[in-house]
């Protein structure tokens, strides 16, 4: 039992949710019973003492039933909107023109953004204008006939002005609203589930504004409207009390639907997405769905080869369907690429998945740079972000390819007897809870160990290991897709950032003049004095040089990570403990791969891994 890959690490997450294994072998028992010991003792860091441990070690409820008991005060709306003072004008057409209260807060939304790249585009405008004449008076529509007549410097200006003049509020002020803050968590961002107290995440409703979306997203520019408790479902058990909604108003409605861990849900008027309030990150229920979200993709390590064995036989099918889905199976396991779920026409943007690309997205190249069978991808996935790759890829699966786009237009789909449900059913089949999603975890999280793996020197520094760590994370971002924009402040902090690095070189400079004399002046006197000065003076010199060479590697990273987001493949894909175990065997603070808040996150991992975790 206890031989088999990655029991161990079962066997601990076994004790720390307290499910007793169901058999035993002879000597298990004595080893389960020392893990719980270790284990524990082992949880009494600070990141995990935070967490009663009765809470961990509760009876686990029937499948499906997340609580009995949930008890919360709602979430906590955004600020009604406060008018414009007096001397602040909106221009139009260059003359001061009052606004109705409605459309004055959606001119404030789009002055607040005049300085941001969002404003210059078309679509952001046309979207905005569009939006903001629906909100104006029949008065004001009349009059206001074009967005490049109106002129919203004042507002922009004053909103400037304020977020100035808040950085030099005094230190009074400043712990007044610090205290504000304080009591609205306290007495929100709280509930208590099953008799203990939890934090909960985003206790806040989004306030209104412009939306932004990613990449060129077709709806950036659109109104988000105010979040009211009219559009609020409550979800709590039926013995608590019901929050009380804020006066003159009342909740969408009032549920008690124990299935779920949401607290609250709404839908969003962009895209009609449900927005839920959920337990914080840190809470038990989100550790255990964590932990076992990455114990699926663990046990797909068991299966893989199987599974990529059969789709290799499966492209030489002589069903269509077979042949699409294996084709389908293996770019979402090679390229990490999400499967895609089918949407209404224009209801979101024109963004897909590997089960809906269509035969446009695809280009054929028998030979490209010096490579043959390549596959040229180009669309639009998840929020717009654009894929853009090309692949050399197996010989039939070419060949397939060209089958599929044989007689098709360019707007139809690539694989047409296929669909993300018909997908899923497929692996659910192969594995219990596998999903095309699992793929990408184990992809990311592999990929991962094998990078740290021949990456990470065991003699480096520090700062070196980290330079090794962001570089393994990095190759499952770019496997991911996670792309960002270079930030707008990019050029300005790599100019700070050298002049520092020039600052420390003139430092060592120094620092080699003064060695040298030292060491020449001993030369002279042989003393005891002047060898303690040379002795002095070289370890200024080496940890001048070890100064240096952090910040030239800080100047790496941040060049190569540029237009890459890490966080996402950390947050959502790695599974944590393969980042736990190799800060436990390289003696690298935790401290330095997730930051507080993420430490909380990931308690489970820091208190199950030990350096010889393997995923």
């Amino acid at each position: 039992m206890w031989r088999k890959p990655g029991c161990l690490s079962l066997a601990l997450g076994l004790c720390w949710l307290s499910r007793p294994p169901v058999s035993y072998e002879p000597g298990a028992a004595f080893l389960c019973s020392f893990l719980t010991v270790a284990l524990r003792r082992f949880c009494a860091v600070p990141q995990r003492a935070k967490i009663p441990k009765a809470r961990w070690e509760e009876e686990q409820r029937e499948d499906g039933v997340k609580w009995q008991q949930l008890e919360h005060n709602g979430p906590y709306f955004a600020a009604p909107y406060e008018p414009l003072p007096n001397h602040v004008h909106f221009c139009y057409n260059g003359k001061p023109m009052k606004l109705s209260l409605a459309a004055e807060e959606i001119a404030t939304f789009y002055a607040k953004m005049l300085d941001h790249d969002y404003t210059r585009k078309r679509i952001f405008q046309n979207n905005f204008f569009s939006d903001w004449t629906k909100e104006m008076t029949p008065e004001e529509r009349k009059k206001i006939k074009e967005l490049g007549k109106c002129n919203f410097e004042e507002i922009h200006k004053h909103f400037v002005e304020k977020q100035e003049a808040r950085k030099t509020l005094s230190k009074e002020e400043k712990q007044k609203l610090k205290a504000e803050a304080e009591r609205i968590q306290e007495k929100y961002g709280y509930c208590i589930i099953d008799g203990h107290r939890e934090k909960i995440g985003n206790f806040k409703t989004e306030p209104p504004g412009l939306f932004r979306g990613r990449g060129d997203h077709p709806k950036m520019g659109m109104l988000k409207k105010r979040i009211m408790p009219e559009d609020i479902i409550i979800n709590c058990s039926k013995d608590s009390a019901v929050p009380p909604p804020p006066p003159g108003h009342k909740w969408k409605e009032v549920r008690c639907d124990n299935t779920v861990t949401w607290l609250a849900s709404w839908s969003e008027n962009i895209q009609g997405s449900i927005k839920y309030v959920m337990l914080n990150p840190s809470s038990k229920l989100k550790g255990e769905k964590d932990w076992q979200k990455y114990e699926v993709a663990r046990r797909l390590k068991g299966v893989v080869s199987k599974i990529r064995s059969q789709y290799r036989d499966d492209w030489k099918s002589k069903e269509m369907k077979k042949r699409q889905r294996s084709v389908a199976l293996y770019f979402i396991d090679k390229l990490a690429l999400r499967a895609g779920n089918e949407k209404e026409e224009g209801e979101t943007a024109d963004t897909v998945g590997c089960c809906s690309l269509r035969v446009e997205h695809i280009t054929l190249h028998s030979r490209l740079d010096g490579k043959q069978n390549v596959v040229e991808f180009d669309f639009l996935g998840k929020d717009c972000i654009r894929y853009y790759n090309k692949v050399p890829v197996e010989k039939q699966v070419f060949k397939n390819l060209k089958l599929f786009m044989e007689n098709k237009d360019p707007g139809e789909d690539l694989f047409d007897r296929l669909s993300t449900t018909t997908l899923n059913k497929h692996l659910q089949d192969l594995m219990d809870g596998l999903t095309a999603k699992v793929f990408r975890t184990y992809n990311a999280s592999i990929t991962l160990q094998e990078q740290l793996e021949a990456l990470t020197n065991e003699d480096d520094n520090v700062a070196a290991k980290l330079l090794s760590y962001n570089r393994a994370n990095r190759a499952v971002a770019i496997l991911c897709n996670h792309q960002r924009a270079t930030p707008k402040t990019f050029e300005k902090s790599m100019q700070n950032l050298q002049a520092k690095i020039d600052a420390k070189k003139d430092q060592l400079a120094d620092a080699k003049a003064e060695l040298k004399r030292a060491k020449a002046d001993h030369k002279a006197k042989k003393d005891v004095k002047s060898k303690a000065t040379v002795e002095k003076k070289r370890k200024l010199v080496e940890k001048t040089e070890e100064q240096l060479c952090k910040l030239n590697m800080q100047a790496t990273d941040k060049e190569e990570n540029k237009q890459i987001a890490l966080g996402t493949s950390k947050l959502n894909y790695l599974d944590p403990r393969i980042s736990v175990a190799w800060c436990k065997k390289f003696c690298v603070p935790i401290e330095k791969i997730y930051n507080k808040t993420q430490r909380e996150k990931f308690a489970w991992a820091i208190a199950m891994a030990d350096e010889d975790f393997e995923f």
